[in-house]
């Protein structure tokens, strides 16, 4: 795969990622612990789409380098507040279970893209 092609499939990917977290993030209770993790997990879900988008819009390496460990370090906390969402039981473990996967998934293929960039 081409790396043109590669980077539209994967700003595609993360913008599903995207809206499916803002779709879970929807469900969540409407208390004041509710609205925090909410909060947060949009930011974060979300940002690993956006900031890709702009990795590959990068002026220059190392800007391409900095976004790409944005994105790393979102996903990882977005899959710590889905393991958070899971504990408290505000989602079932079935339903979290392809955003969990997806989420590890996007974690590794930033990884190891920042890896490679270095």
């Amino acid at each position: 795969m081409e790396n043109r092609e590669f980077a539209r499939d994967l700003e595609a990917r993360t913008k599903r990622f995207s809206v499916s977290i803002i779709k879970l993030c929807s469900r969540l209770p409407n208390s004041p612990e509710g609205r925090v993790i909410r909060n947060q997990l949009t930011k974060s879900g979300t940002s690993i789409g956006a900031n890709y988008r702009e990795a590959n819009r990068a002026r220059s390496k190392a800007d391409f380098r900095n976004k790409i460990a944005i994105c790393a370090s979102e996903a990882s906390e977005t899959g710590y507040w889905l393991e958070i969402i899971g504990e408290i039981g505000w989602a079932s473990n079935d339903s979290l279970e392809a955003l969990k996967r997806e989420c590890g998934e996007l974690l590794a293929i930033f990884s190891s893209i920042g890896r490679k960039t270095r």
